[in-house]
């Protein structure tokens, strides 16, 4: 009913105001609603040759294709790095969340992979990427804690790609043991954790101990069963456990959680574009409400 949609909205929206600390968790709903689908007619149209020759389904279960070549291995995963990371501009729907949240004191923890609220801009010490991102390799067997940045590499391999191979001379070795690299996302145990990945992971729980206490909302954005330990069950349990907290949780397909949740949490499975709008033009509203308030107070 559209009735509650907007009730919910304005009690969402409020809380969000009011708000003394934002946890964004984004998980590949968010990224599926922005457009970057891993199936459909975005798959078909990029992945045709690899579709035909090995009868791939998707981009996510297509990760886990047995190559039977470092060659042909590199042509797909350079096709798949490059569309989702290089070629995909900043969608409308990142920009659109962090206009929401811009004014607040907020963190991000996400398992999406395509770097999109690097490049809406969000500072490195408010994000944190728990699953990794196409932009970087490592080695197979993570005989070091080193990444390395791979978009040139990823170019060239997908300039000379034919009939889904790579020239040998372009597969990807280790520079400190000569073995076989692997995009660092994780999907193995071999999934390399940096200085970088402990970085961010600290900022994220000096974040969340500043929230104890304190009147927080927890804004989860498509997130699922696949790994729901990283983020749905943490949200969950941090919003039990704080009587100034509420989960506000957007997902078309996985609404419920927690019974001991439910007075504390705000479900929408509406479209996520409209969702967010309306939720700016709901907190803008509310700022102006307050401002011509105190305005009357003090004339």
């Amino acid at each position: 009913m559209k009735e509650d949609y907007f009730a919910r909205i304005e009690k969402a929206a409020g809380a969000i105001h009011d708000s003394e600390k934002l946890v964004i968790g984004a998980g590949a709903g968010l990224s599926a609603a922005a457009g970057i689908e891993y199936n459909g007619r975005r798959f078909t149209e990029n992945f045709k040759p690899f579709i035909e020759k090995y009868g791939m389904q998707d981009l996510y279960t297509s990760s886990f294709y047995p190559f039977k070549s470092q060659e042909e291995k590199w042509a797909y995963w350079s096709r798949h790095i490059s569309l989702n990371l290089f070629e995909t501009p900043v969608k409308e729907l990142y920009l659109t969340l962090m206009e929401l949240v811009s004014q607040k004191d907020y963190f991000v923890i996400t398992t999406n992979v395509e770097g999109q609220f690097r490049k809406a801009g969000v500072e490195e010490a408010r994000f944190f990427e728990v699953q990794g991102n196409y932009g970087y390799f490592r080695c197979a067997s993570a005989c070091n804690d080193k990444l390395y940045y791979n978009e040139h590499i990823v170019t060239q391999m997908l300039s000379e790609t034919s009939d889904c191979r790579i020239p040998s001379s372009l597969v990807p070795r280790c520079p400190a043991c000569g073995g076989d690299m692997e995009v660092n996302l994780r999907k193995d145990s071999n999934f390399v954790q940096d200085c970088n990945w402990y970085s961010a992971e600290a900022n994220y729980r000096n974040f969340l101990s500043g929230t104890e206490g304190k009147s927080t909302v927890f804004l989860e954005l498509g997130v699922g069963f696949n790994t729901p330990g990283i983020i749905r069950y943490p949200f969950e349990a941090m919003v039990h456990n704080n009587p100034d907290a509420l989960l506000i949780r957007l997902n078309k397909d996985h609404l419920n959680g927690m019974p001991d949740n439910h007075g504390s949490t705000i479900s929408f499975n509406e479209d996520m574009h409209d969702v967010i709008n309306d939720l700016i033009s709901w907190v803008i509203l509310l700022i102006r409400k307050r401002l011509q308030s105190g305005s009357k107070r003090t004339g």
